[in-house]
């Protein structure tokens, strides 16, 4: 079974409709962890379906390394984003976790992704979950990571990285 951790804070708005749209998709053939900076950010994520829940900088340091997939708005892997709620040590935790990290292009912070579009969140959830996750739970290769050349990294995507999952 793919473990997915999903991160989120403030009122969790980004991390509900995730694992709303995840649960729809994949029932429980996915164990989801609920990783909220707060604990309003947890409890609403909890209310929509993961699994298991922690809050604030320790256990999301500690759970980001125990997960196959994190997924969330790129504001869990910058430094004090969310208003401060993301730590540097968050970040750095999630940014360096061995995870495939599905990340959203939503923030508030002074950060411009070149290329993402102003895409709604429900078109955004849409594609992660239905291209991206279901890429993911099939072995197959995410679309930015084909051309890559897997002699330098053999555990993403395809069949290598399936086994290295929880399945």
């Amino acid at each position: 079974m793919i473990r997915i951790a999903v991160i989120d804070g403030q009122g969790a708005g980004i991390g509900a409709a995730i694992i709303r749209a995840i649960r729809q998709a994949h029932g429980e053939t996915v164990e989801i962890w609920a990783l909220g900076t707060n604990a309003v950010a947890t409890s609403q994520m909890m209310k929509v379906g993961a699994n298991r829940g922690a809050t604030g900088e320790s256990a999301i340091c500690h759970c980001v390394h125990q997960v196959d997939v994190i997924i969330g708005p790129i504001s869990i892997i910058i430094s004090n984003a969310m208003m401060g709620e993301v730590s540097p040590a968050m970040a750095l935790a999630t940014g360096s976790s061995k995870a495939i990290k599905l990340l959203l292009p939503l923030t508030l912070e002074p950060v411009v992704i070149v290329g993402a579009s102003s895409t709604p969140l429900p078109h955004l959830v849409d594609k992660l979950v239905n291209e991206y996750l279901a890429a993911i739970m099939k072995g197959n290769d995410l679309p930015h990571i084909r051309h890559q050349n897997r002699s330098q990294n053999p555990s993403i995507g395809g069949e290598k990285f399936v086994r290295h999952l929880r399945v």
